[in-house]
């Protein structure tokens, strides 16, 4: 088996190993990964963080030992850019722009260093609330993890990865995480809500605030009113999302 790092800011991973396929989540930088399936153009990949799999473009990823992977995976308190956007030396002293919640403590590997501010192991709940602030109108992006494109569960994995947790890629499998609570009254800032479709699939996913407030990605990241019916937007007075299941993570 053959494994990578991404050397870049963004490497989308996408549904098929073509450029116009959808993009299902994305790399970010110092991000690594196993490789199941490699070609000319394209390889497979499953990511160690949160065993997304899809498909990665070979001229956008750098390949790895074994040995460096399971250092990488070893690492405990993971060093984790903290800055909206910061910046990396590349080994040719050139400056690579890269994004909140990028993996800059494997700079190293790759030639690099890293000068800016960073976080590292579990942080308290409240401080979940105060890094779901810093993506406040991050446009809608699907498959995005970025303040420059984020979908709705991306917003949440990127908010509690950056406090030191796991949280799985897709709403419907984070709702799966975490102890359900029986009524909104029992949630406390940082615990998450999920909601679902006509269907009964869950679909979306946000963070919850004080006061019957939730954060969350619709159009952009924005804050709404929140009840036992569902999420309330006063711009549009009337419901966007219905409630299904309220969970505690920490």
């Amino acid at each position: 088996m053959q494994y990578g790092i991404c050397p870049l800011s963004i490497v989308p991973i996408r549904t098929a190993p073509d450029d116009s396929s959808e993009m299902s989540s994305q790399l970010l930088y110092g991000e690594h990964f196993k490789v199941l399936e490699h070609r000319k153009k394209w390889s497979k990949i499953r990511t160690a963080f949160d065993n997304h799999e899809g498909w990665a473009a070979n001229n956008q990823i750098v390949l790895i030992t074994e040995d460096v992977f399971q250092q990488l995976d070893a690492e405990k308190n993971k060093k984790i850019s903290s800055d909206i956007i910061s910046h990396i030396c590349t080994d040719d002293g050139m400056l690579l722009p890269v994004l909140l919640g990028s993996m800059i403590g494997s700079s190293y590997l790759l030639g690099h260093s890293f000068e800016g501010s960073h976080i590292n192991g579990l942080k308290s709940k409240e401080n979940l609330v105060d890094t779901a602030f810093l993506y406040l109108k991050a446009p809608y992006l699907a498959g995005g993890k970025t303040p420059f494109g984020i979908d709705c569960s991306g917003f949440t994995q990127m908010v509690y990865k950056i406090n030191g947790y796991t949280l799985e890629r897709k709403a419907e499998i984070q709702s799966k995480q975490g102890e359900a609570l029986s009524f909104i009254e029992e949630s406390e800032p940082g615990d998450l809500a999920f909601f679902d479709d006509q269907d009964g699939t869950i679909d979306h996913v946000g963070i919850i605030l004080k006061d019957n407030y939730i954060i969350h990605v619709n159009g952009h990241v924005r804050i709404d009113r929140l009840d036992h019916t569902g999420i309330f937007n006063t711009q549009e007075k009337s419901y966007t999302h219905k409630l299904r299941v309220i969970k505690k993570i920490i």
